[in-house]
């Protein structure tokens, strides 16, 4: 969601002073040095005054501004191909260099967690640089460039009604473009043979291999009340009811997770509950079946967009398993989906996720497990190969101890 706090950004253009609403979606302070560009300017040129800390105002054709930021972009992941290499090969030089010889396996797995913050890192000052390419759009998101499109819908959909001019990154223009185009044509759910249509801010599912986990499940005994805990697309919450779970309320925190799973239930006609909540609803009967597909890693988001990816310090996790008993009934179940990929990374262990279970008063009756099909766990030019060509996805059925 858009930060509360309502703020501006000024400019010098054609020796005048210029003031509009800033926008930004990933957090980004508003621009302090602000220069006017259109197309006679270079990807070179563009290159080096973002690398300076320099904002660009784009006054020339909408597409070559598009161009522009792919160029810019190639400059970007060269640079930081380049240099990821260099840290890749100084940490493994230093690991080498201080194991001994029977050690030699454990040194790329010694070189892991650097990489990853080191890669998140490079993501984010490759964002900073992105999103100094800027747009002005009119009261009612219109824009005066040469061959631009209509953006009114999708921007009023993605940030809100505005009625003032505003400038924010062109790249966050392509992201409220490509939701409003996903909201249009759905991501297919094939397992399903639906589709779920997700909104701007809503993680999209279009990952499919913990569909099937919960398709294969066997539900409990009873299973006459469910609880979708982090609802998100709502898609979790539509998969229980079509199995037949009689009462399934479904919760989120976030308004658009809300506003996204009630358009995706509305349009299959699905009799599930929407509360707004932080993990479990309040004035609720105890569930017999409680789901949660949490953020996997356990690193800090630095952006509300990065919410539904990573839970610093695996804090809805804990949440959610500490308050499990208490909203469970009797012979009821716990279905955790959650990928090993944050073991992988070195970024939590399988020990401290058992003493989780633990602690929670909860063990396991059972686990089902299927491994990625997504591109990136193909991707052996990706540093971080070895971790997610490794990756499970797992359905963690947890009981409350002596049942």
């Amino acid at each position: 969601m858009l930060t509360t706090e309502i703020q501006y950004v000024q400019w010098f253009e054609n020796e005048t002073l210029r003031q509009a609403r800033w926008l930004s979606q990933s957090n980004h302070v508003p621009p302090a040095r602000i220069v006017v560009v259109d197309d006679k300017t270079t990807a070179d040129e563009a290159y080096r005054l973002a690398c300076a800390g320099t904002s660009m105002l784009w006054r020339g054709d909408f597409n070559n501004a598009r161009q522009l930021l792919q160029a810019i972009t190639r400059r970007i992941d060269r640079a930081n191909e380049r240099s990821e290499q260099r840290k890749i090969n100084k940490a493994t030089n230093k690991s080498a260099k201080f194991a001994k010889p029977t050690d030699e396996a454990l040194v790329p797995s010694k070189v892991i967690p650097n990489l990853f913050h080191q890669q998140r890192q490079v993501q984010s000052q490759r964002s900073r640089l992105l999103s100094r390419l800027l747009l002005e759009l009119d009261v009612g998101y219109i824009s005066q460039l040469r061959r631009a499109p209509d953006v009114s819908a999708a921007c009023t959909a993605a940030f809100g009604e505005l009625n003032e001019s505003c400038l924010l990154s062109f790249r966050d223009l392509q992201g409220a473009l490509g939701a409003a185009g996903w909201r249009v044509k759905g991501v297919a759910i094939e397992n399903l043979s639906l589709s779920i249509f997700p909104h701007y801010g809503v993680f999209a599912p279009t990952r499919h291999e913990y569909v099937q986990l919960l398709l294969d499940a066997p539900l409990p005994a009873v299973y006459d009340v469910a609880f979708d805990i982090g609802t998100g697309t709502g898609l979790l919450a539509i998969i229980l009811a079509q199995r037949g779970v009689k009462q399934v309320i479904a919760t989120d925190l976030n308004p658009r997770a809300l506003a996204c799973a009630s358009e995706n239930l509305a349009r299959l006609e699905s009799a599930v509950q929407l509360q707004q909540a932080d993990l479990y609803p309040t004035d609720a009967p105890l569930a017999n079946l409680l789901v949660c597909n949490p953020p996997w890693l356990p690193a800090k988001p630095t952006s509300p967009l990065e919410f539904a990816v990573y839970d610093a310090n695996s804090t809805m996790l804990r949440g959610f398993l500490q308050g499990a008993k208490q909203h469970l009934a009797e012979q009821g179940e716990v279905w955790l989906i959650l990928s090993d990929l944050a073991e992988h990374l070195q970024l939590r262990s399988r020990d401290e996720l058992l003493g989780w279970f633990a602690d929670a008063g909860l063990e396991v009756k059972y686990r089902l497990d299927t491994q990625p099909k997504h591109g990136r766990s193909q991707d052996d030019t990706d540093p971080l190969f070895a971790a997610r060509n490794a990756e499970i996805t797992s359905l963690w059925c947890l009981v409350p101890f002596n049942t």
